[in-house]
């Protein structure tokens, strides 16, 4: 959290990001920072305790890419602090009974990366990411049994390169981007990400899984979706509000091709899979993690002809209330309408459709509501 939050979208201290409209001045009113914040890098051994003592006995947690390879590449040298970091975490998390589950990309992307080619609108950052967790898999593949790829490509692509919430802050409206067209960029980092994680993936399988003995997948997330009406056009909007966030990247996965209804609506913007890229993504997954915390109603409205955009391509209404009464109690103060049924809805929609694959729960939850 604090890597993202901190370095890619800038809404936590040191409030670091590229997009320069945000983060040149900094984001924190009294220009403090958090250099050190929750510190876990000299206290992870309370933290691992009080994870025993809550009684999990399985721990995710993100490997940063731009700690252990501060050059991005395994050529401008590892950092071997860093190294030894995780490696202390990992059989301290191990000497207790507690399994670590290793995400590899949780968008801490290199800035080093990110300057010369731009990162994940480039095909080099395919081979970059492969030795990147190539590294992983050689350095820690003997304890860490469960790895994650990319935790929500969908959010990275959208609010990095649709909406400029997240590093690198890139979209079509001026007032707040430069440079970047969302009614593109968002689709090249997609396919991207989807060529990076199979490529990481078939190294892994062919190379690592027999001797290692583990399994590697990949974390997507969608909010559960309710049609706003029982007419077939919001049912039919509602099919497409799947298609464009879960299905965007289960679908490519599960068959090696975008949803329809993508293909019909985007059109040339979608860059196509080869043959080969197909035959390397379909089925480049052991299981498939979930995120999930919320839901919303999805109504019908109008395709669109100019301003196109990767957030308003499904054609879709989001509404989080109907007829003035919320989905589910609203946790103010945050996006999040609770909804825990959506999360059966959400496991029972994956293994209908995409032929029951292994889940793990990867993210989900709610606050509190205080009376």
């Amino acid at each position: 959290m604090y890597a993202r939050q901190g370095y890619a979208s800038a809404t936590f201290a040191p409030s670091r990001c590229s997009n320069r409209s945000r983060c040149s001045a900094g984001s924190v009113a009294d220009h403090s920072n958090a250099s050190i914040t929750t510190d876990q890098y000299h206290r992870y051994k309370e933290d691992v305790r009080i994870l025993k003592d809550i009684g999990f006995d399985i721990y995710r947690f993100s490997i940063s890419w731009s700690r252990v390879l501060p050059r991005g590449g395994r050529r401008g040298g590892v950092n071997k602090k860093a190294i030894n970091h995780y490696n202390k975490l990992i059989n301290h998390l191990l000497s207790k009974g507690i399994k670590p589950i290793v995400t590899l990309f949780h968008w801490d992307l290199p800035q080093v990366i990110e300057d010369p080619y731009q990162g994940f609108l480039n095909p080099k950052i395919i081979d970059d990411f492969r030795d990147y967790a190539e590294l992983c898999f050689n350095t820690f593949g003997d304890r860490v049994k469960l790895w994650v790829t990319i935790n929500e490509p969908m959010m990275y692509a959208q609010q990095g390169y649709a909406s400029a919430t997240f590093a690198p802050g890139r979209c079509s409206n001026r007032s707040r981007c430069s440079t970047s067209d969302s009614s593109v960029e968002p689709y090249i980092v997609a396919y991207h990400l989807l060529l990076a994680h199979a490529a990481a993936v078939k190294l892994y399988k062919e190379k690592y899984q027999i001797s290692k003995k583990g399994q590697i997948g990949i974390s997507l997330n969608t909010n559960w979706m309710v049609p706003y009406s029982n007419s077939q056009k919001d049912q039919l909007a509602t099919d497409r509000g799947f298609a464009f966030t879960y299905g965007r990247f289960m679908e490519p996965l599960y068959s090696g091709s975008y949803p329809l209804e993508i293909i019909v609506n985007v059109g040339k913007r979608l860059p196509n899979f080869t043959k080969e890229e197909s035959n390397t993504i379909k089925g480049s997954y052991d299981f498939i993690g979930i995120n999930y915390y919320t839901a919303r109603y999805i109504a019908d409205t109008p395709c669109r002809t100019q301003n196109l955009n990767y957030i308003t391509d499904a054609y879709i209404d989001i509404k989080s209330e109907r007829n003035g009464i919320p989905i589910g109690p609203h946790i103010e103060g945050t996006w999040m309408y609770i909804y825990p049924e959506g999360l059966q809805y959400y496991l029972l929609y994956i293994r209908n459709k995409y032929n029951d694959p292994v889940i793990y729960i990867t993210e989900n939850g709610k606050k509190q509501l205080h009376t």
